[in-house]
């Protein structure tokens, strides 16, 4: 047992560098390392996780589950995902980042393997809940791994780029499973080939990753890059995790505020891509291949989407995210709305254009919010904990909650304009909650 415990123990310190030359040469062959293990790493996660979103027609049609039985899968996901984050991002504070991230989507892709195989309803629900706690520890190591590799001024920049996996890995997942519908015999496909891939991943991330810049003999980076920690904890004394925990977590009121818009930003955003395959299918019409293609635009566009945001904030807000976020809020709002009126078979170019707007409106919010606003509100010590924290909310009560279980019971009750109604309500709660922390989020150093 100690020796499994070791493996998530933090690497010690290495000896450090203190030619500058060398310095310069190190922190930028790391840098991008770290960032490539980041970016592929999580790609691999949402291959092992949203392979069965844009499955979703085919999945309940051949195992006879209606939109209740589905929301009950995928907010069992959602729950034990969000629960996870929580757990998870407290730990990886403490933790070695390569071991942590490796063996969780190591878990995931074997879970993946044998998913496909299972029939009963408890079953799947079960398993694909396991597979959302292996999940879980997929994000807070790249929360904790960007705050310690790169700095404040940069890091709108840099995550926004980062955040483009999550598009990067679903558009994988979705046109992986558009080709496997396609030309292989056997569905179950859609769960076993992504997991194999999972797996693979895993093991580059072991072998990619390290832990701080300390650990391969590097300055912290507020020293390499001369910036400043906008919220920082004074080394010389002795804080315990728990009053780091309770200060700038628990009790801060801007990391609940920007919690609570993630929450209903990810309603928005999973109660329109995972439920996009049923309602361009069941309700509009479009045959089962095309739709996943549909189903693609949403992260396609999401990429540039998130990017894009990620440098209009740094290049004419100084980095402040929540005017940006504000805007993409508002449009995404008019896109979704746009996008229950015309999307069907008889407006293939309105529907793709709606789609693919909607990906790219909802990927900003959640890049900006998710990552750089939390980690500017709170402490470097604590940003994996604060991510951990706002991602728990925001699967409990946004998606599973929300766009699984809330969005089956709308659609049952109200149909699916029902849905779209909430969305949009959701976006302009979004903007609330953004706007509360608009003189708080800057990218000035905090006094």
């Amino acid at each position: 047992m100690e020796k499994l415990l070791s493996w998530f123990r933090p690497l010690p310190p290495a000896p450090r560098i203190e030619d500058p030359d060398q310095v310069n040469k190190m922190y930028k062959y790391w840098r991008i390392r770290t960032f490539l293990a980041l970016y592929i790493g999580y790609c691999g996660f949402y291959l092992t996780r949203k392979n069965i979103s844009p499955a979703l027609h085919v999945f309940s049609e051949e195992l006879g589950i209606g939109m209740i039985d589905l929301g009950i899968i995928a907010a069992t996901f959602s729950v034990t995902y969000g629960v996870g984050k929580l757990f998870c991002g407290i730990l990886a504070d403490k933790a070695n980042v390569r071991s942590f991230m490796a063996i969780g989507l190591l878990l995931s892709g074997v879970i993946n393997l044998f998913y496909g195989f299972l029939t009963s309803l408890w079953a799947l629900a079960f398993f694909w809940g396991i597979n959302g706690f292996c999940q879980a520890t997929g994000y807070p190591p790249v929360a904790k791994s960007l705050v310690y590799w790169f700095s404040p001024r940069e890091r709108a920049k840099i995550w926004s780029w980062w955040s483009s996996s999550h598009t990067a890995g679903t558009f994988a997942a979705g046109a992986l499973v558009a080709l496997l519908l396609k030309y292989c015999s056997d569905w179950r496909s859609v769960f076993y080939v992504p997991g194999f891939f999972g797996v693979v991943i895993a093991v580059y991330i072991f072998w990619s990753l390290r832990d701080k810049p300390d650990s391969v003999g590097l300055p912290p980076i507020e020293e390499f890059k001369n910036d400043v920690i906008p919220v920082t904890i004074d080394k010389k004394t002795d804080v315990s995790q728990w009053t780091i925990l309770k200060k700038y977590v628990f009790t801060n009121p801007y990391v609940w505020y920007l919690s609570l818009a993630l929450c209903f930003v990810y309603f928005v955003r999973f109660g329109t891509l995972d439920w996009a395959t049923k309602f361009l299918y069941d309700a509009r019409g479009i045959n089962k291949v095309d739709v996943v293609w549909l189903w693609n635009l949403m992260p396609l566009f999401g990429m540039p989407g998130g990017i894009i945001a990620g440098y209009l904030a740094t290049k004419f807000f100084k980095g402040r995210c929540a005017p940006i976020t504000i805007f993409y809020l508002v449009v995404l709002s008019l896109c979704t709305y746009g996008y229950y009126l015309f999307a069907g078979a008889n407006h293939m170019a309105l529907t793709c254009l709606f789609v693919a707007a909607i990906g790219f409106f909802v990927d900003g919010p959640q890049v900006l919010i998710g990552g750089v606003m939390l980690s500017r509100v709170t402490a470097q010590e604590s940003a994996a904990a604060a991510a951990g924290f706002s991602g728990f909310w925001s699967y409990i009560l946004g998606t599973a909650v929300g766009a699984n279980l809330g969005a089956a019971f709308l659609v049952e009750q109200y149909g699916w304009g029902g849905l779209y109604a909430a969305c949009i309500a959701c976006a302009v709660a979004a903007i609330v909650f953004v706007a509360l922390c608009w003189k708080k989020e800057t990218a000035e150093p905090k006094k």
